[in-house]
């Protein structure tokens, strides 16, 4: 009897680091929170417009710039590394601080005037969205790397990014018809809501036992996290270059950021295309991404993590990129079923199921590549590059689509993973541990507490 009563107490305690559904809960929760704003400024948001008759190179303009604060993710994750509030965890605190942040940033969105011609105050206004989006989200990256023991982190990426996807989903789907019913301000504010419960994960789970919940209550920094944590820049930029510029982790980079930029190019392309092209409404629209993004994102959960975890990073990787290459090209070899309802579908279901799995499979493998002192960084680093080929390929959209074709741009966009084929076949996962391994004085399984080995 008592070791069942000990049992349930594992699973339901509130220290990160010793339990496994406490961090699939709460990271899964958090990165939710940073679905919901993107589904509305990232869709919702460019599919209302498009359906008011505003251009490609608006709307490519608009979501461009609201990219642009993911770039600065990696002036961030230095700071978090180098500072934080001890007591209370390494990453917690900036976490509570982002989703703050997040909370107040979306509810200004809502405010902007006239939205639907106000192109430069919802560019203002979806910029600071995105911002402490992104604050937020290295916070919650460097935390999931430090407390997720490597065992599980093509697991819990799965779940994460599943549920950032189904919160994309939701929100798009709910705020589209939010938005065309009671007008732009209500569904924000209604859609702000969620973000504002999810508050309650950061603040009630703690990283590691024995600290402070909140600064006025009782605790003390962890041994863990005193051990890890780095006492100044030079460290932090020396530990960085010495991992970043091995062969797999620069190769990585390069990888990213075209995957990025591939992702920026089909984001921006789909609401302007299926509604100025295809003449399909926004609620059309964002009825069947929404559909289709939560049919991956459940994919993803259940079966992404597992699918990397058995077969391994790179070969899934591999499949993955080719399947992308294959159907984005069959696409554009299509036009004369263009038309049919059916056959669209089919192509952004497929297309959001495979862009789920490749995110499992991308930051698995980019998670693997962190050398945990400087985790925060490293990872940011890798996912920075990431938003700035996202908005990159968001700015191209607008060029692409002026000069030349629908055909020719979904061609185009082919190529780009066809290249990363090619490239990830030299990354070698196995040899870069070894290497990291070496940096560290004790092995790299025992350089979190043991007491994440449940």
């Amino acid at each position: 009897m008592k070791e069942k009563i000990v049992k349930v107490k594992n699973r339901l305690g509130k220290n990160l680091s010793e339990n496994v559904i406490s961090r699939y809960i709460t990271f899964s929760a958090l990165y939710t929170a940073q679905g919901i704003p993107e589904g509305v400024t990232y869709f919702a948001l460019p599919a209302w417009l498009a359906m008011n008759g505003k251009s490609a190179m608006e709307i490519a303009s608009l979501v461009s710039v609201m990219l642009i604060p993911w770039s600065f993710k990696i002036l961030i994750a230095p700071l978090m590394d180098r500072f934080t509030l001890l007591s209370m965890g390494r990453k917690r605190p900036w976490v509570i601080f982002g989703q703050l942040g997040l909370i107040i940033s979306f509810l200004n969105l809502g405010l902007v005037p006239d939205p639907l011609n106000n192109i430069s105050g919802l560019m203002i206004a979806g910029f600071l969205v995105n911002f402490f989006g992104a604050f937020q989200d290295v916070a919650t990256d460097g935390m999931a790397v430090e407390v997720i023991p490597g065992k599980e982190q093509a697991r819990a990426n799965g779940l994460m990014w599943g549920s950032k996807t189904i919160g994309l989903s939701l929100s798009l789907i709910t705020g589209t018809w939010l938005i065309n019913n009671f007008g732009f301000t209500f569904a924000v504010f209604s859609l702000a809501t969620a973000v504002v419960i999810i508050m309650i994960f950061p603040i009630y789970f703690k990283e590691r036992p024995g600290e402070k919940t909140l600064p006025w209550t009782p605790g003390k920094a962890s041994f863990g996290a005193k051990r890890i944590q780095l006492k100044s820049w030079k460290h932090i930029f020396k530990s960085l270059y010495k991992v970043i510029i091995l062969k797999s982790s620069l190769l990585l980079c390069i990888g990213i950021f075209l995957l990025g930029i591939m992702f920026g190019l089909v984001d921006t392309l789909l609401p302007i295309f299926s509604i100025q092209e295809l003449g399909w409404t926004n609620s059309n629209f964002s009825n069947i991404l929404s559909v289709s993004s939560v049919i991956g994102g459940f994919s993803g959960m259940f079966v992404g993590g597992y699918l990397v975890d058995y077969f391994g990073k790179i070969r899934m990787l591999t499949l993955y990129l080719v399947l992308v290459t294959s159907l984005i090209a069959l696409f554009a070899f299509m036009t004369n079923l263009w038309s049919s309802i059916f056959v669209t579908i089919a192509f952004i279901l497929s297309y959001t199921t495979l862009y789920t799995f490749l995110c499992i499979a991308v930051f698995a493998s980019a998670m693997h590549l962190c050398w945990k002192t400087v985790a925060a960084t490293q990872f940011t680093l890798y996912m920075a590059l990431s938003n700035m080929g996202r908005a990159t390929g968001a700015s191209l959209l607008g060029l692409l689509k002026t000069n030349f074709n629908w055909e020719t741009v979904f061609l185009t966009i082919a190529i780009i993973p066809f290249i990363l084929v090619i490239i990830i076949q030299f990354i070698n996962l196995k040899r870069h541990r070894i290497i990291v391994n070496s940096f560290d004085a004790i092995p790299y399984e025992l350089a979190t507490p043991p007491i994440i080995k449940n």
